[in-house]
C-alpha cells in the first residue's frame, strides 16, 4: 500500500494531500516522506533560540528514536544569512537521517542557496539502494 501523495506549494509555503477525480491520489512514497520530515516541527531543543515556552513538537515522540520532523521552523526568525542556510542544511540533513539509517536512501546530500533579497532554496539529492538517484527543490520566502 502507497502512501497519500503530499505535495508542497512553495509560494504559499504549506504542504496538502493531492486530489484527483474526487479521491486522494496515491503514490510518491519518498517525497511523502520528505515533506513530512522536514515541515512538520520538530521539538526544539533546550539550547535552541525559540519564543516563549513553545518548543512545539509532537507528544509521539516520546521515547522514539527519531523524533519526527525537523527544526527548520526555528529559523523563520532569523535574518536570511549564509549562516542561516548552513544551519538549514544541518537541521534538514537531521530530519532526513532516518531515510539513511532506516535504507530507504543510500545517502542524503543536501545544498542551499540564497536567492537575494528573500528567498532560501533547497536541493535534496538522493542515493538509492539500486544507485538510481532522485532530487526535489524546495523554497522558502523570508518576509523581512
Amino acid at each position: 500500500m502507497t502512501d497519500i501523495t503530499t505535495i508542497w506549494n512553495g509560494e504559499q509555503s504549506v504542504g496538502d494531500w493531492q486530489i484527483g477525480q474526487g479521491d486522494l491520489l496515491s503514490g510518491s512514497d519518498l517525497e511523502t516522506a520528505i515533506l513530512i520530515s522536514l515541515f512538520t516541527d520538530r521539538l526544539a531543543r533546550a539550547d535552541d533560540d525559540y519564543d516563549g515556552d513553545d518548543r512545539r513538537g509532537w507528544w509521539g515522540d516520546s521515547g522514539a528514536d527519531y523524533p519526527i520532523g525537523s527544526r527548520l521552523w526555528l529559523l523563520h526568525r532569523q535574518k536570511l544569512t549564509p549562516a542561516t542556510a548552513t544551519r538549514a542544511e544541518t537541521y534538514a540533513t537531521e530530519a532526513l537521517q532516518w531515510l539513511v539509517d532506516d535504507g530507504v536512501v543510500s545517502t542524503v546530500t543536501i545544498t542551499t542557496q540564497i536567492v537575494y533579497p528573500s528567498r532560501l532554496y533547497m536541493q535534496i539529492v538522493f542515493l538509492k539502494p539500486d544507485n538510481a538517484s532522485s532530487s526535489f527543490k524546495y523554497s522558502w520566502v523570508w518576509e523581512k
